[in-house]
């Protein structure tokens, strides 16, 4: 087994451009980190905030806040000191949280339809179905138990063999990545189904009920319109704005990427590797932004201070 793993993932070799790439992450990497410190302290010292919808918020921020620091720093180094190399246990380490951090980031999108869907589908039961007690009930299993999974995901990984080549062609340490660069066919490809297996249980179980929420939702605004209610509607159709670009915005290129590949087009790296970046770390960038921009609770604490 070899000790470290060669990360590349792009040919250029202009000094400039590299600069500037690494520049750019690290400013990607101050707005996740500055924009959602700002979202946790903003909740955690306001009690106006200290609501169930609010607290979903908290743990979707220290979600991006973690993910961007267990990815960002070492993309930085790679473009800034031409740092490629990482030790064998820290690549599965960095492994281990992006696809975590990952499995968490869908279940809490999936917990912000389902609040969204009760209040504004069966507004009555909402204060009896969605407390902070259920809230921190749900947001806590869901980090627990998706740790705890993906511990399993790493054992099996850990079961293969690797001594051949040790560079990956990707931005960060992922599964397939490192599967890839075990020996064994028989071996690797169960380990690939178990991890594809993994993955779609991950996105497609969420994916499935947030779209239901979301559709139900319109549904529901249609109706208020053939009414005459178009308040109503206009408040119900607002507050689901914001999460449903958010959720767009995180499963959009994964589903562009799983499906391209299971229909076998072929891409070139840096193309793929950019859509990996726009799916992992503009979520985590933009959130914040809309959060302060669209949430009215939210912006009003922050211009009152």
């Amino acid at each position: 087994m070899f000790d470290s793993i060669a990360i590349i993932y792009s040919f250029c070799t202009s000094e400039n451009v590299l600069a500037s790439m690494a520049a750019v992450f690290f400013v990607l990497y101050l707005i996740i980190v500055g924009g959602n410190l700002l979202i946790l302290v903003f909740i955690c010292y306001e009690r106006c905030l200290h609501k169930p919808t609010y607290f979903i918020f908290c743990h979707l921020a220290m979600n991006d806040l973690l993910f961007g620091t267990v990815t960002l720093p070492k993309m930085i180094s790679i473009y800034w000191l031409d740092d490629r190399v990482v030790p064998f246990g820290a690549c599965f380490a960095q492994m281990y949280f992006v696809h975590s951090l990952g499995a968490i980031h869908s279940l809490i999108l999936l917990f912000m339809a389902l609040d969204r869907f009760i209040a504004i589908c069966v507004p009555m039961r909402y204060p009896a179905l969605i407390t902070t007690k259920t809230v921190s009930i749900m947001c806590g299993l869901s980090w627990a138990l998706t740790f705890l999974r993906m511990a399993g995901i790493l054992a099996n990984v850990l079961t293969l063999s690797f001594c051949s080549s040790n560079t990956i062609m990707q931005c960060y340490c992922d599964l397939v990545s490192i599967a890839n660069l075990g020996s064994g066919q028989d071996e690797v490809k169960f380990v690939m189904a178990v991890a594809v297996g993994n993955a779609l249980f991950s996105l497609l179980v969420p994916l499935s009920f947030i779209m239901f929420s979301y559709i139900s939702i319109i549904l529901v605004a249609v109706l208020m319109l053939s009414r005459s209610r178009s308040g109503e509607r206009y408040k119900a159709l607002s507050t689901c704005t914001p999460q449903i670009f958010i959720t767009c915005l995180y499963y959009l290129p994964r589903c562009f990427v799983y499906l391209s590949s299971y229909l076998g087009f072929a891409f070139g790296i840096d193309f793929k590797i950019s859509l990996v970046l726009l799916y992992s770390l503009c979520p985590a960038a933009v959130n914040p932004i809309i959060y302060c921009l669209k949430t009215k609770d939210i912006k009003d604490c922050i211009l009152k201070s």
